[in-house]
């Protein structure tokens, strides 16, 4: 599996991916995909070595600084691949760049998702709120969580 920007090529296939794995809910189209690559926003892809894109996850990085944040906008892996580490593996590419640039980084998650939820609170974040009925038109609640600005020193950059 390889880490590589997300493309304009790629957005039909994460479209595809979103109506798989969020039936009940909004799932993103393609327009959206679009819309946030055009925006500059930090997008990922994994791939395999074939070139078949088996997730992806997204970024937004927003203030001035020394008053950036972040917000991660979607990590999905494919349903095949899931449990995998791949989902790890993008979510860290995420925190790589918002530790870059010292911001602290926020979401939102399905308060159902456990595996989801475990991978947040290894990775630093903690539950900040909930957010009744956010996703729709499932009415389902989503923690927000957040992990504080990280420090890279030397070592840690290299």
């Amino acid at each position: 599996m390889t880490i590589g920007p997300l493309r304009h090529e790629d957005v039909r296939r994460c479209a595809e991916l979103e109506r798989e794995l969020f039936p009940g809910d909004d799932p993103w189209s393609e327009n959206a995909f679009h819309a946030e690559l055009d925006h500059g926003n930090y997008y990922v892809a994994a791939s395999l070595p074939d070139g078949q894109l088996i997730g992806y996850a997204g970024l937004a990085v927003a203030g001035r600084e020394p008053f950036l944040e972040a917000s991660v906008h979607t990590i999905a892996v494919a349903p095949a691949f899931q449990g995998s580490g791949i989902g790890t593996t993008l979510l860290r590419t995420l925190l790589i760049r918002a530790d870059e640039v010292h911001a602290p980084v926020f979401l939102e998650v399905r308060t159902d998702n456990v595996r989801a939820i475990a991978l947040y609170l290894a990775h630093g974040f903690e539950k900040l709120g909930l957010r009744r009925r956010y996703y729709q038109p499932s009415g389902a609640d989503a923690y927000t969580m957040g992990r504080p600005a990280q420090n890279l020193t030397e070592d840690d950059s290299a």
